[in-house]
């Protein structure tokens, strides 16, 4: 088992209750040595749910006089179809609400209706990721991110014609303010485009569901049913191992992120599996190993994996807990939890109390 995999259940225990001092451990009656009461009756098994729970932390960031500016240039850019290469497609065409900011269709869909390679994934604090973005942890910022998503099919303008765009973009009439309050002056360029954008992208910030309201002390906030589910899904089921809050995915709380194969796409010849990571790192332990996703709003956003090959969140959750293809580099992570009907179901019902009560908001276009 690999130091990271270690890592990853070591968090998990510890979000589950299981990192405790001596000498909060007592019994039903409190005493020091944890003993049974009198009556023989057995200590109350502590729940995991019960126990301490993170909820989403502040994002931190540097001190930028001209923030503000950058993000209200970056949310126009957003949303605006005139940033790619024939007006078809804004980046918020494949992050919508309504898709809990993922993608609606399996694989994402760029100009010219052309199917690009992977499901696109929802963007809730991508601020606190840390250097590793994509499915295949493939670009360090969100700078280059904007860049990847701008100048490849996703918007296919092509990296060779990203400043003769954003001089288009920066001649349209409404949008020289914005430059102006972003950057101190109207000018346009590739990588003021791609600065405003990432810093849109730092507000896309999810802190406010159920879940996290019940961190913080509310107990009435899940139901009875999605107890239950946050009792499996921190023990029996494992899915923290991999999925940690508060962010719910250990990528996120990892430098350079983490990843792993979880049989996903495999059942095909080998030739045409999606290698993944290894593509980056060439390192055939990395062979189909993908960046853990948050589950941030995972209700909401079907379809799931990164092939968008699971159609519902119940599918979703089966194949995690009981259904991952084997493989030449599945994780260890992914063995048969034996969950049942009922406990797939209660998972299902936690992972609902996990929706954003935030969204994006569609500006005027200049």
């Amino acid at each position: 088992m690999t130091r990271m995999t270690l890592l990853s259940l070591a968090l998990a225990a510890c979000v589950a209750g299981g990192c405790k001092k001596k000498s909060d451990e007592g019994g039903a009656t409190g005493t020091a040595t944890g003993t049974a009461p009198a009556t023989g009756a057995p200590p109350p098994v502590q729940r995991p749910s019960q126990g301490q729970l993170q909820a989403m932390p502040p994002l931190a960031l540097p001190d930028d006089a001209n923030r503000a500016g950058k993000v209200a240039l970056g949310h126009a850019l957003f949303f605006d179809k005139r940033l790619s290469v024939d007006g078809s497609r804004a980046c918020y065409s494949c992050h919508m609400n309504e898709n809990g900011t993922g993608g609606a269709d399996p694989i994402a869909i760029g100009p010219g209706d052309k199917k690009l390679t992977r499901h696109s994934p929802v963007l809730w604090n991508l601020g606190h990721a840390k250097g590793a973005f994509y499915w295949d942890g493939r670009a360090p910022t969100l700078e280059a991110v904007a860049k990847g998503a701008w100048g490849g099919p996703n918007m296919a303008v092509g990296d060779d014609k990203l400043e003769a765009k954003a001089a288009t973009i920066g001649k349209i009439k409404g949008y020289k303010p914005l430059f102006k309050a972003a950057f101190g002056d109207e000018a346009a360029s590739a990588e003021r485009v791609q600065q405003a954008l990432a810093e849109y992208m730092r507000t896309i910030v999810c802190a406010e569901t159920a879940y996290d309201k019940f961190a913080k002390g509310d107990k009435a906030a899940l139901t009875e049913e999605q107890q239950r589910g946050l009792d499996v899904f921190l023990g029996k089921g494992q899915c923290s191992a991999c999925h940690t809050p508060p962010h719910f995915s250990i990528s996120m709380q990892v430098d350079g992120g983490v990843y792993f194969n979880a049989g996903v796409g495999t059942d095909k010849p080998e030739a045409e599996v999606d290698i993944a990571r290894m593509k980056v790192t060439n390192n055939a332990t990395d062979w189909a190993a993908f960046k853990v996703p948050s589950l941030r709003h995972v209700a909401r956003s079907a379809p799931y994996f990164h092939d968008g090959s699971a159609a519902t969140l119940t599918d979703a959750v089966a194949y995690m807990a009981n259904g991952a293809k084997a493989n030449k580099n599945l994780s260890a992570l992914l063995a048969p939890k034996n969950l049942t009907e009922a406990e797939i179901a209660d998972v299902v019902k936690f992972l609902e109390s996990l929706d954003c009560a935030e969204k994006l908001e569609e500006p005027k276009l200049p």
